[in-house]
């Protein structure tokens, strides 16, 4: 997708400081955080969500490199939390499959709670 954000971030043509990459996925610091550590990692290949026939590798690659990020954040002892939405109604607001670690402070349980 030539104007997918993500898309240019994860294939080099929009430089940020990566945390992580491998073949598959990028990692890379939410630019809105709502933790003190919030990190996108994001597939290489672009799929909307993760209804998109997204393949198990690449799901793997995304959680293999989300729990390399929790023990690089410090966080797997206090807590931490994934995200993926899947859109609008979700809060999905770039339509590129990402997922978004959280952590850092004691996040809220406001699940299903309606704006």
């Amino acid at each position: 997708m030539s104007d997918c954000i993500f898309c240019k971030i994860a294939n080099g043509e929009i430089p940020t400081d990566l945390l992580y990459e491998d073949d598959e996925v990028v990692a890379f610091r939410d630019l809105n955080p709502v933790a003190p550590t919030h990190v996108l990692v994001v597939p290489k290949r672009h799929y909307v969500d993760i209804a998109d026939g997204v393949p198990g590798s690449t799901v793997e690659a995304m959680i293999r490199a989300a729990n390399l990020i929790v023990e690089r954040e410090g966080i797997r002892v206090s807590g931490f939390r994934y995200v993926m939405n899947a859109g609008a109604d979700a809060g999905q607001a770039v339509n590129h499959l990402h997922l978004h670690v959280l952590g850092g402070t004691r996040l809220r349980n406001d699940f299903g709670k309606r704006e």
